[in-house]
């Protein structure tokens, strides 16, 4: 069908929902948005369904939300009986709307539904998923997008989002569904009055509680140190759950900003909710400069990701995902190594874009450093790869720069609940030194070298810049550059068709990882760019990575490479 046809049957047929009427109302004659809404449906990837909320097929709506989730209780029947899946959800538009929703079809279709009671973090959905025995979960978020946006991510019975397989068959169900027609619906409280939902009671909150306080690296460090804290959730889902491991470990002086505090996916104070972000840490620095902590934690809208700003001296440096993460797995292996609990042949997992001073880090204590792909999934198939063989035990870390951070394998997604708890037990830890957490990262610098990595965004809105987005990846495999910013390319790798080659001596080498569209460049003198369209957003990320004497002589390396990196993408 065309967009106007599709557009007239959403007419007929879109009238379980009071403002996508409205807004169907209010785009009659308008080509140009009909055809935005219209043009093409949410494709269901690796990351589920993420969009717009609104009227259409390119929109997040109960009518897609339904869709995709009588596609996945089709997968789930076809193998084998009575399966069952967890549902929770952020403080998202419509988020609870959505998450009941697939509940109902869920149990129309005979699938059990365990549903939380209120908003809570992603990974406290993956922990659900193996604590119940469930066969997939379903988590309604669109992690740090602006307001306008929600999505739904899936799971699989190991806690993990869904492998690439699996989300193509589950997607192949989805597109045989009708989307007003095709679709099995339960009335919501018969469901629960049948047993069909059943919802997700406290215990289970604590029991996972009781995990993340498990991987605590110095247990009782915080009870005497002093550390005094500003935290934000951002209006989203990490407010009780943070606040509560804080509680537990001895952080009792938690300043929380109040105008962020409760559940609101508007985000009226901060419009772009992404911990990456200083805006989204604007009113919990301003608030700093009255309490005067020693830490500022911000998590992003469903708590998997958080972002830090520590002290130094009268001010607050923003520390990047980099920077956070290398003073963690500094702190958890050398704190493992002194006090004898570091498992023999320790493994540490990162993805391709984050930065290669944890190499350096992770060969000074003797621990093997796996590289997987961008995507938390493939950390936590790495977990799931140890756990098969018997050596779950061996996983000490893993993270990726964009502010995600796991210890442990009682999830497998990244998870800002205990990556709060480890950020504070470690500026706990270093206060009691006097030490400040930018004294470390600075002596780090100091033994490794000053490692820069900088991530650059390019933003492609609607139908035009999907096209734009595919030719500039496209312009960029044909004609690589031999050169950027006058420094000599000395290796490719395209992980598209799975082939690195040295530009020195002409070798080729195969990429062992799934195909993904991501081009990376290497320098002379240890610099880098790599490049890729982003999973969740309608972008083109680049990461550039400098190496410098110190952080003048990087600034300025990073600064030439940002530029000509810029010029290429936007051409």
């Amino acid at each position: 069908m065309s967009a106007k046809e599709l557009y007239d049957l959403w007419r007929k047929k879109a009238t379980g929902d009071a403002d996508l009427v409205k807004e169907l109302e209010s785009i009659e004659g308008q080509e140009e948005e009909i055809y935005d809404r219209f043009y093409r449906e949410l494709e269901f990837g690796t990351a589920g369904l993420r969009g717009v909320i609104g009227a259409g097929t390119n929109r997040m709506n109960i009518y897609t939300v339904r869709q995709t989730t009588q596609g996945l209780a089709n997968y789930l029947k076809s193998r084998g009986d009575h399966p069952a899946v967890a549902i929770a959800h952020d403080s998202r538009i419509k988020a609870r709307l959505f998450a009941e929703e697939s509940a109902r079809v869920l149990a129309a279709n005979g699938v059990k539904a365990y549903l939380t009671k209120e908003l809570e973090p992603t990974p406290l959905l993956s922990f659900a998923v193996r604590e119940l025995s469930c066969q997939s979960g379903i988590m309604i978020t669109a992690s740090h997008n602006p307001a306008k946006y929600n999505g739904y991510k899936c799971y699989g019975p190991d806690g993990c989002q869904m492998t690439d397989v699996a989300a193509g068959e589950v997607y192949a169900e989805i597109q045989k569904v009708d989307i007003f027609e095709g679709v099995k619906l339960m009335d919501f409280q018969q469901a629960v009055d049948n047993g069909m939902i059943c919802y997700i009671e406290d215990d289970l909150l604590e029991n996972y509680l009781d995990h993340v306080q498990e991987q605590s690296i110095n247990p009782g460090v915080c009870k005497d140190a002093g550390l005094k804290v500003v935290y934000t959730p951002l209006n989203g889902a990490g407010n009780k759950l943070v606040r509560k491991i804080l509680q537990r470990i001895g952080v009792t002086d938690v300043t929380v900003v109040p105008e962020q505090e409760n559940p609101d996916g508007n985000f009226p104070t901060c419009p772009y909710p992404n911990p990456e972000f200083r805006e989204a840490l604007e009113l919990s620095l301003r608030l700093a400069d009255q309490v005067k902590p020693d830490l500022v934690l911000a998590t992003d809208p469903d708590s998997d990701r958080v972002g830090i700003a520590v002290k130094e001296g009268d001010s607050y440096r923003l520390m990047t995902g980099n920077e956070t993460g290398i003073m963690l797995i500094h702190y958890i292996l050398s704190c493992r190594k002194a006090s004898g609990t570091l498992p023999e042949r320790p493994v540490a997992v990162k993805t391709i874009v984050t930065s290669e001073m944890v190499a350096r880090i992770a060969e000074k204590y003797g621990c093997e450093l796996r590289n997987v792909l961008t995507g938390f999934k493939y950390i936590g198939e790495q977990i799931l790869n140890l756990e098969k063989d018997g050596e779950a035990n061996r996983y000490v870390f893993g993270f990726e720069e964009s502010y995600g951070y796991l210890a442990g394998t009682y999830v497998r997604d990244k998870d800002a609940v205990v990556a709060s708890m480890l950020i504070c037990e470690m500026a706990a830890y270093y206060r009691k030194q006097g030490k400040s957490l930018s004294d470390v990262i600075s002596e780090l610098y100091a033994e490794y070298g000053y490692y820069q990595n900088t991530t650059l965004n390019f933003a492609f809105e609607g139908a035009a810049g999907m096209e734009k987005m595919k030719q500039v990846m496209e312009g960029l495999r044909k004609n690589p550059p031999a050169s950027i910013a006058g420094r000599k390319v000395v290796r490719t790798a395209d992980y598209l068709q799975s082939k690195a080659v040295d530009l020195v001596n002409g070798a080729e080498e195969a990429i062992n990882l799934p195909k993904s569209n991501v081009l990376s460049y290497f320098l002379e003198g240890g610099a880098a760019a790599i490049v890729r369209p982003s999973g969740t957003e309608p972008k083109i990320k680049v990461y550039v990575t400098s190496v410098g004497k110190d952080q003048e002589d990087a600034a300025a390396i990073t600064k030439q490479l940002a530029d000509e990196m810029s010029k290429m993408v936007q051409a």
